[in-house]
C-alpha cells in the first residue's frame, strides 16, 4: 500500500510538471495562422516584421497583431521578405533550459526527494511505533490505578508487591532476595489482565512498554528475534520499567508443536529462543519486570514458564458476587442512573459475568435508555440489556404462525414447571416466547449463589429441566419439533461428563474415562481412555441416565397438566412473564380451573 501510494504521488508530480510546461508554451506562443494566409498578407504588403527560428515564422502585421506560422522553405521565403521591405530577425537554434528542466530534471528531483522523505518518515515511524511506550507519570489524568480494577482482590495483592519492587528495589534485595523477572497473568478473556498490567505501571509511575505477541512473528525468519532484542535493549535503558506482552501464546507456544509451515514455525521458534535468552540476560540490579497475559497457558513452552523467567503465575477468574458489585460501582459511576437501582441485585443476577461483560451491560443499558430519550438509566434498561446479551436481540419483525407460537409456549412452560418443581435447581427468573437470536423462546434461570462445584442431584435435575420442553410437546401434541435441538445437545453433554468424566455412575464407579480440554477457552477436544467393552458400558449408563430424567419429566408434567395449560395460555397472552408473575402462577389455587381469569391471576 505504501509503495503504491508513493508511485501515485510521483505520477501526479510528473503530470503537474508536464502541464506547467504546456501552459508556459501556450502562453508564450503567438496565434498561429496558415502559411498560405501568411503569403497572401505578405503579397498585400501587410507584414511589417518577422522573427525566424527553426522554420517557425512569427511577427507583427500592419495592424500591429502578432502571428505565427511554419515555413517549409525558409531559403525561398527570404527574397520575398526583402522585396516587400519586411524587417527580418533571425536566431540560431538555442535550447530553452527552463522548459527542459520542467519536463525532465525537475520531476526526477521531486521523485527522489519524495522517496527520501517517505523512507525517513517510515523509519522514524517504525522507531516510534515499534514498541508502544507510554510513561504513565507524565499524564496523571490517564493513569490506570489499582482502585480502577475491581473483582480480583487476590491478584491485586500479588501485584502490589511488584509495584513495591519497582519503587524501592533495595528494600527487597538487601537481604539477598531477587526481584521477580516475570509475571504471567492467565485467565479467561475479559477478566482484566491487560487492565491489571496498566495498573501496575500507573501505581509504580514507570515507563510501560506494551506489545502484542503477534507483533514479533513475521514472514521473514529473524525479524521477530531482532525485535525482541531491540525491545529488551530499550527497556534496559529506561529501567525501572515494565514490559507487557499481550497474548504471549502467539509467540510462546510449545516448540515443535502446531501445524505451521516450516518457515513460520522456524521464525516462531527463533523468536521464542531470543525471548528466553533475553529473560535470562536480566541482571539482578536491572529493575525490568516482564508482565505477560494469555488465556491459553496450556500451550506455552515449559521453558518459558520455569522459575527464573516467569517466577509468578497469577490466575484471574471471573469475579464473585461481591466483585461484580464493585465492578458495577466503578462503571455506573460514569453514567446517570435512577436512585432505585440496587447494584447488589444486578450483581446477583449476573453470575459468571466477567468485568468486560459487566462494562458491556452498563454500556448497552445506556444506549437503550438514550434510544428511548430517557434522562437516566432505570432498572428496565438494565434488564433489557441483560436479556440482549444473554439471549440476543428481539426479532420483532419475524412472522410466526399461531401453531408455532403454541408449540413454543408449551415448550417453555414445560421447562419452567419442572424447574419450579425440583428443589435442587436454579430459580426461574423469566419466561418468554419472543424470538431472540436463534431461539424461538427461552426460560431464563438465575443462580442464587455462585457455584464452583455441582452435585449429582443438581446435574440430574438440570438434564430433567432441559428435557421438559420436548416432554411437554409430546404430552400435549403427541409429536416433537426441532425446538428441542439445543436442549438435547446440552443434556447429552452433561450426561456424558457425569458418567465419563466426573465418575457419577454407580455401576462404573469413580472413574474418569474422558479427559476434557483444561484451557480457559475450551474447545480443544477430549481424550478417551477406555476399551470397547467399557465404551458400551458408558453408552448404556448415559442412555439410562437420560431416559430416567425423561421419565421423571413426564411424570411431573402429567401431574401438573393444569398448571402447564394455564402457564402456556398466559405466555400466549403476555409473551413474557417475570419471576413475580411466575411465583403467582405457581402458587395460585385458581390454576385448577381452566376458566380462571389471566389478569386476575397476575394481579394478585
Amino acid at each position: 500500500m505504501a509503495a503504491t501510494r508513493n508511485v501515485l504521488i510521483c505520477l501526479i508530480l510528473f503530470a503537474i510538471s508536464f502541464l506547467t510546461y504546456k501552459v508556459w508554451n501556450v502562453e508564450n506562443t503567438p496565434p498561429a495562422i496558415p502559411y498560405s494566409s501568411f503569403l497572401s498578407n505578405l503579397a498585400k504588403n501587410e507584414v511589417k516584421e518577422v522573427h525566424i527560428k527553426d522554420g517557425v515564422v512569427s511577427g507583427i502585421d500592419a495592424f500591429q497583431k502578432e502571428f505565427s506560422t511554419y515555413a517549409p522553405d525558409v531559403a525561398n521565403l527570404i527574397p520575398k521578405l526583402y522585396a516587400n521591405n519586411v524587417t527580418i530577425i533571425t536566431e540560431q537554434k538555442k535550447t530553452s533550459l527552463f522548459p527542459q528542466f520542467l519536463v525532465s530534471t525537475l520531476p526526477l528531483i521531486l521523485m527522489l526527494g519524495l522517496w527520501i522523505f517517505l523512507n525517513n518518515k517510515k523509519q522514524n515511524g517504525d522507531k516510534k511505533s515499534e514498541f508502544s511506550k507510554s510513561k504513565s507519570s507524565l499524564d496523571p489524568t490517564k493513569r490506570v490505578m489499582f482502585k480502577d480494577v475491581a473483582g480480583i482482590p487476590e491478584a491485586k495483592e500479588e501485584l502490589i508487591e511488584i509495584v513495591q519492587f519497582l519503587k524501592s528495589p533495595n528494600e527487597y534485595t538487601k537481604l539477598g532476595g531477587r526481584i521477580p523477572k516475570g509475571v504471567l497473568l492467565q485467565g479467561p478473556p475479559g477478566t482484566g489482565k491487560t487492565l491489571l498490567a496498566k495498573a501496575i505501571a500507573g501505581e509504580a509511575e514507570v515507563p510501560f512498554f506494551s506489545i502484542s505477541g503477534s507483533d514479533f512473528v513475521e514472514m521473514f525468519v529473524g525479524v521477530g528475534a531482532s525485535r525482541v532484542r531491540k525491545l529488551f535493549a530499550q527497556a534496559k535503558k529506561d529501567a525501572p520499567c515494565i514490559i507487557f506482552i499481550d497474548e504471549i501464546d502467539a509467540v510462546g507456544r510449545k516448540r515443535g508443536a502446531g501445524a505451521d509451515s516450516a518457515g513460520g514455525q522456524d521464525e516462531r521458534e527463533q523468536t521464542l529462543n531470543a525471548l528466553l535468552v533475553e529473560m535470562d540476560g536480566f541482571q539482578t540490579g536491572e529493575t525490568v519486570i516482564m508482565v505477560a497475559a494469555t488465556n491459553r497457558p496450556d500451550i506455552l513452552d515449559p521453558a518459558l514458564l520455569r522459575p527464573g523467567r516467569f517466577d509468578r503465575q497469577i490466575t484471574i477468574l471471573p469475579p464473585d458476587v461481591k466483585g461484580r458489585q464493585r465492578i458495577l460501582e466503578i462503571y455506573t459511576d460514569k453514567v446517570t442512573m435512577t436512585k432505585d437501582i440496587e447494584l447488589a441485585q444486578i450483581a446477583n443476577s449476573t453470575p459468571g459475568f466477567t468485568g468486560a461483560e459487566l462494562a458491556n451491560l452498563i454500556n448497552e443499558a445506556a444506549l437503550l435508555a438514550a434510544r428511548k430519550h430517557k434522562d437516566a438509566i432505570d432498572l428496565s434498561d438494565l434488564e433489557d440489556a441483560k436479556d440482549k446479551i444473554l439471549m440476543g436481540t428481539e426479532r420483532k419483525g419475524m412472522v410466526i404462525s399461531d401453531k408455532e407460537r403454541r408449540f413454543t409456549a408449551y415448550h417453555e412452560a414445560g421447562h419452567a414447571i419442572i424447574a419450579l418443581t425440583l428443589s435442587e435447581s436454579d430459580p426461574v427468573n423469566k419466561i418468554t416466547i419472543v424470538p431472540r437470536g436463534r431461539a424461538m423462546g427461552m426460560t431464563q434461570q438465575t443462580a442464587i449463589d455462585d457455584r464452583h462445584s455441582y452435585s449429582k442431584e443438581y446435574l440430574s435435575n438440570r438434564i430433567t429441566i432441559l428435557l421438559g420442553g420436548r416432554t411437554a410437546e409430546e404430552l400435549v401434541f403427541n409429536q416433537f419439533t426441532t425446538g428441542a435441538s439445543n436442549d438435547l445437545q446440552m443434556a447429552t453433554d452433561i450426561a456424558t461428563k457425569m458418567i465419563g468424566e466426573w465418575g457419577m455412575s454407580d455401576s462404573l464407579g469413580p472413574r474418569a474415562y474422558i479427559t476434557s480440554d483444561s484451557s480457559f477457552l475450551g474447545g480443544g477436544g477430549t481424550q478417551r481412555i477406555y476399551g470397547a467393552e467399557t465404551a458400551r458400558a458408558i453408552d448404556m449408563e448415559i442412555n439410562q441416565l437420560i431416559e430416567n430424567c425423561y421419565q421423571e419429566a413426564m411424570i411431573i408434567l402429567e401431574g401438573k397438566r393444569h398448571m402447564l395449560d394455564r402457564m402456556a395460555e398466559i405466555l400466549l397472552e403476555e409473551e413474557t412473564i417475570d419471576a413475580a408473575q411466575i411465583s403467582i402462577i405457581a402458587n395460585s389455587s385458581s390454576l385448577a380451573a381452566k376458566d380462571g381469569n389471566i389478569e386476575e391471576i397476575l394481579n394478585r
